[in-house]
Formats: structure tokens, C-alpha cells, sequence
């Protein structure tokens, strides 16, 4: 079983979320009761994983959680039409690695119950990252459909937008005028609705380099807005470089410099090297 120890956070935070599943106390049944047993064990291995760090031993990790898939295993077997459990073991089933798995389970999951967005926003990404976009997006679009208001939903078909953009145009589902507008519109309802996240907000201002016509002016107004609200050092350095970039591109090289000597991070220097380099004289051979 693969494992990937950077996603235990994110998956922790999904296994939370699906408590609301499994109703509380008094009219808990046996199997919702098992299952908010084994998200408890699974959030406690995947916590203290995570705390570990680079100390994980990745052998006892996985015992742990093959122990956690076992678990699933017969709850499924003696509750088969109970669909949270698929869903929760679904979505560990996808974050370990386990894709192929994890989309039977929760196909399943969706066929028991066809009104849970988070099954549907998961399919989609696992179809997204299998390389078929066109399968895809009537997942997302239905998981936005049950759940509008959630920005990872957005976010995630603002991202299916421009990496499947080629295969979407070719088969006539969007003109690129067309799935411009939905891509900058998806990042930036994310953006909005979630907007302590600081990652959805940039990736928001880098989508005007992802149109056709890149929209200079446009990104370097976000930038300028976004790091107002950045936290100083490396968060508003990045961003000093993204509109150093954008400025290049404008040839307004003398702006460009300037911003670009406010960048001291260690980590950045390479990436500032970069403009700097393109902005240097070009010397005939």
C-alpha cells in the first residue's frame, strides 16, 4: 500500500467533515457507530504521523492502516448499503494511493447515496489526475450543483479548466473564450469564499497568465492587492516576484528591478537570478 505522508493533514481534516454522516446519540445505529470509531482511530494514526514528521516509521504506518482498511472492509460487509462508510473509506483509499480502489468504492458510495458532494468532487479529481478530463466535469459540475458555496469545489474546476483546456476545446465543450471565463470565475469564487486561504487568492491572480491573451494590467492588480494582505518576508517576497514577472512581460524592465532588490529571501534567489537573467542584455556569439 503507497503512502504519502505530506496528505495526512488534509485527509485528517476530510475525515472530520465526515462525522456529519454518522448521526449522534440516540438514534445511532451499530454501524454509525463503528464508522465514527474507525475515522477516530484513522484521525489519531494520521495525527500522530503527521506530528512525527521525518522521524515516521513508515512500516508501523502502514500496518496501522492496513489494520484501518480491514476495519472498513467488514463494516462494508455487514452494513452493504450503508453509504458514509464508502465514502470514508473511499476517500482514505484515494490518499494512500490506492486510486483504481478508491473509485469503486466510491462509485458505490454514489450509487447508494447520489447526493453527497464530496463523493462526486473526489471521482472528479481521480478522473482529472487518470488524464480524462472530458469524464470529469460532469462530476465537478454536480458536486457545485449539491454544494456551491464550498471553494475547494471552485477551485478544483477552475484547476480541470485549464489542465484539460486542450481536450475540452477539441471536443466542443467550450470555445477558449468560453472556458476563459469559467476558469478565472472558478479561482476566483474560491478566492471569495474561502478568504483566509491564502493559496486559492494566488492562484486566482496566476490565472490571467493562463488565458489566451495573458491579462497583464488585470494580474498586476491582484498582485498588488493580494500583497497587502501577504505576510512579510517569503509570502510577500513571492508575490514581489510574480509582479516583478508580469512587469517584464509589459517591458517595463526599470519597475521590474526595482521590486526585484526588495527580494532577499534566501530561498527566492534563485528564482530572482531567473527574471534578473532575463532581463540582462542579450550578448551576440
Amino acid at each position: 500500500m503507497r503512502y504519502f505522508g505530506k496528505n495526512t493533514a488534509r485527509l485528517g481534516w476530510l475525515l472530520a467533515g465526515l462525522l456529519w454522516l454518522a448521526p449522534a446519540a440516540p438514534a445511532e445505529t451499530l454501524a454509525e457507530k463503528s464508522l465514527k470509531e474507525i475515522v477516530a482511530r484513522q484521525w489519531d494514526i494520521l495525527a500522530r504521523a503527521s506530528a512525527e514528521g521525518e522521524h515516521l516509521d513508515e512500516a508501523r504506518l502502514r500496518g496501522e492502516l492496513q489494520n484501518v482498511v480491514n476495519s472498513y472492509d467488514i463494516l462494508i460487509q455487514k452494513s452493504p448499503e450503508f453509504a458514509p462508510a464508502y465514502v470514508a473509506y473511499g476517500m482514505l483509499l484515494g490518499q494512500v494511493g490506492m486510486t483504481k480502489e478508491a473509485v469503486g468504492i466510491l462509485l458505490k458510495a454514489n450509487k447508494l447515496d447520489p447526493h453527497i458532494p464530496v463523493v462526486k468532487n473526489q471521482l472528479a479529481k481521480h478522473l482529472a489526475e487518470d488524464g480524462k478530463p472530458v469524464e470529469a466535469l460532469p462530476w465537478i459540475m454536480a458536486a457545485l450543483d449539491l454544494e456551491p458555496k464550498e471553494p475547494l469545489y471552485h477551485y478544483h474546476f477552475g484547476l480541470l479548466l485549464t489542465e484539460g483546456r486542450d481536450e475540452f476545446i477539441r471536443t466542443g465543450q467550450f470555445t477558449r473564450p468560453a472556458l476563459d471565463r469559467a476558469m478565472l470565475e472558478a479561482f476566483r469564487k474560491a478566492a471569495e469564499l474561502a478568504p483566509d486561504k491564502f493559496a486559492y487568492a494566488y492562484r486566482a491572480a496566476e490565472a490571467y497568465y493562463d488565458l489566451e491573451t495573458p491579462q497583464w494590467d488585470d494580474a498586476l492588480k491582484v498582485w498588488a492587492a493580494l500583497e497587502e494582505r501577504a505576510k512579510p518576508g517569503v509570502e510577500q517576497q513571492t508575490i514581489r516576484l510574480q509582479a516583478a514577472n508580469v512587469l517584464i512581460k509589459k517591458g517595463q524592465k526599470d519597475r521590474a528591478s526595482a521590486l526585484l532588490t526588495t527580494v532577499t529571501e534566501g530561498v527566492l534567489l534563485k528564482q530572482k537570478q531567473t527574471l534578473l537573467d532575463q532581463m540582462a542584455p542579450k550578448t551576440e556569439k
